[in-house]
């Protein structure tokens, strides 16, 4: 495939917003690395971010991130992580060394899912949205537990397809799909404090699996004791592993993702390949399930800019400006 002469010509380019994101979390102490990795992997990706920065070496990588840095002319978007130059000051260089994100050769932990409280089957719920994600809810739902709403005194599922958001109305409690915004930004909008979001996932990967899928969430910050044990309880019922995280924007796989989409549609923008050349080479070179474009066509250009504006709003910066190709295609 051709690509224009650029730092980091293709992949190395696209792909700096797969380590970035999991770096910046980190930074914030929003989850421990096996998490992360966790739900990265639950959207297809063969290692996650921290397993692969331990294979690819973190002196290596960080040498990249500096170089794409510096010949961007110390652009924002490409900024090194101070978590990973301490590792490398450290001498916590992944496998190399023995030791990185995780101990070697026993490698990455096995992760111990939270017990879950038992669900409130008589609950009225109403589930929001349209599209593929809100579709999955309402399938779920509907095979596994109508007729035991129905028994237990609740009403059978509603589908209200009138509001911007999808997800579930549990009573006066919202699980909602992450669009980039916190649950706490969520819960002050909508003036209801039991509110928590919840990570996209991918349809087609959980298709037919019968262990539940890793699947990051998160609470408000002023929801109450019970629906903190209740919003996992549904999570898990839905047929995902909940995974808590702080109250990040955009959690981990929705902002990983949006950033891909963006730094893919930049490279357009700038003539460095072409849509179907980013696509095959983020799948043959760094065996991603999917290209940035083919994510693009699964989710949408309005979908993606709602994701990086509300990460732009909350970060303020360079980072998370929206590509001028999105914005030429948002409507």
């Amino acid at each position: 495939m051709h690509t224009r002469s650029t730092p980091g010509f293709i992949v190395n380019r696209i792909a700096r917003p797969y380590y970035a994101e999991t770096l910046a979390l980190l930074q914030e102490q929003a989850a421990r690395p096996e998490a992360l990795d966790l739900c990265m992997k639950a959207v297809g990706f063969r290692m996650g971010p921290c397993e692969l920065m331990d294979l690819i070496g973190h002196d290596t990588n960080f040498a990249v991130t500096q170089s794409v840095y510096e010949a961007n002319f110390y652009d924002k978007r490409y900024i090194p992580s101070l978590v990973q130059r301490e590792m490398v000051d450290g001498g916590l260089l992944g496998r190399k060394s023995g030791q990185g994100f995780y101990t070697y050769p026993a490698g990455m932990p096995t992760w111990t899912p939270h017990p879950v409280e038992a669900l409130n089957a008589a609950a009225q719920v109403v589930i929001h949205g349209s599209g593929p994600i809100a579709d999955h809810l309402e399938k779920q739902l509907s095979e596994r537990f109508n007729e035991k709403f129905k028994s237990t005194g609740g009403q059978s599922l509603k589908r209200d397809n009138s509001n911007g958001w999808v997800g579930l109305a549990i009573d006066d409690a919202r699980l909602i799909l992450s669009d980039g915004r916190t649950a706490t930004e969520w819960a002050t909008s909508i003036k209801t404090p039991d509110v928590a979001v919840f990570d996209r996932f991918s349809v087609a990967q959980i298709a037919g699996k019968a262990e539940q899928t890793p699947l990051a969430y998160a609470n408000a910050t002023g929801s109450s004791p019970k629906w903190r044990s209740q919003a996992p309880a549904w999570l898990s019922a839905l047929g995902f592993q909940p995974v808590e995280l702080a109250d990040t924007p955009g959690l981990i796989v929705t902002r990983t993702l949006a950033m891909l989409i963006n730094e893919a549609a930049d490279a357009i923008t700038q003539g460095v390949c072409s849509p179907d050349a980013a696509d095959a080479a983020m799948k043959l070179g760094v065996n991603y399930p999917q290209g940035p474009f083919e994510w693009l066509e699964a989710w949408s250009v309005p979908e993606v800019v709602r994701v990086l504006d509300a990460l732009d709003a909350s970060y303020r910066g360079e980072r998370y400006r929206v590509s001028p190709w999105l914005r030429r295609h948002q409507h």
